[in-house]
């Protein structure tokens, strides 16, 4: 389920992102209910993303958490498109803003890169929202404003720099979409990796025995592979479930070798 930002109305979208004319209006009617906000709106709508998925997200949805009518929220936040380019917009405030400075300039990045896979594997409904058409509200400027700095303290061309921005958006997205996949996958599903595992490994086994003599690169790599050189990871990992265990250990060992590609460019340039 992919789903596009920034199909609402252009100018309350962005005026809603950028909190240029947000007003409440003052309660007439009676009771001692507190005054809904956008920022109400948009945490209690997070959360039913967070706990029920993209799928679940209706403005019914969320004004039964907070309490009220779906009505009630129209006249805060205009409808679902301009809701979800605020949530989106709103958890990359997660993020921080600034590393320590330092004359390694690949400690950072590493450091951002992490950051940035947790907060999607968090917030797994973000990775539907697609790059295609971006929110373009200010915490989202904030992370691609950080990144820029990072990179820029490589030296390289600012064409460069541009074209690594996005080359490293993708990686850590893709990465995270597998962390997350391997997390729900047994709940979705109804089996477990071991289980699924199982039945179809037997099951290829039988149907093709000369799997091996068919595929021999891939066979030679499984027999030959062993753990790259970039870095140790926590001992958290060694509990994890093997399909996520996996992604990180990828996530880390393709960062390293793009960091390393940085490093060749840096030199070649100078």
């Amino acid at each position: 389920m992919v789903v596009f930002a920034g199909q609402g109305d252009a100018r309350r979208s962005l005026s809603l992102l950028w909190r240029a004319e947000v007003a409440t209006p003052p309660r007439t009617g009676p009771g001692p209910k507190p005054r809904l906000s956008v920022d109400a709106i948009v945490a209690a709508a997070i959360a039913v993303a967070d706990e029920e998925g993209m799928a679940a997200l209706s403005m019914r949805a969320v004004g039964d958490r907070l309490g009220r009518t779906a009505m009630a929220l129209y006249t805060h936040v205009p409808g679902k498109s301009e809701l979800l380019d605020l949530m989106y917009d709103a958890v990359h405030a997660e993020l921080p803003t600034s590393y320590a400075e330092s004359d390694d300039w690949r400690a950072p990045l590493t450091a951002w890169a992490g950051e940035v896979l947790e907060l999607y594997v968090r917030h797994p409904w973000v990775l539907q929202v697609s790059q295609a058409r971006p929110v373009l509200g200010p915490h989202e400027y904030t992370n691609l404003d950080t990144l820029v700095r990072l990179l820029g303290a490589t030296g390289l061309a600012a064409g460069t720099v541009r074209r690594l921005v996005g080359t490293l958006f993708p990686l850590v997205q893709g990465s995270a979409r597998t962390v997350a996949d391997a997390r729900r996958a047994a709940t979705a599903t109804g089996s477990s990796d071991e289980e699924w595992w199982a039945a179809r490994s037997a099951a290829l086994t039988e149907l093709v025995p000369d799997f091996a003599e068919r595929f021999p690169a891939v066979i030679a790599l499984e027999r030959e592979a062993a753990p790259e050189p970039y870095g140790a990871h926590d001992g958290q990992e060694d509990a994890m479930p093997y399909p996520e265990r996996e992604a990180r250990e990828t996530f880390r060992v393709g960062l390293g070798v793009l960091l390393d590609g940085i490093e060749a460019a840096r030199a070649g340039r100078s």
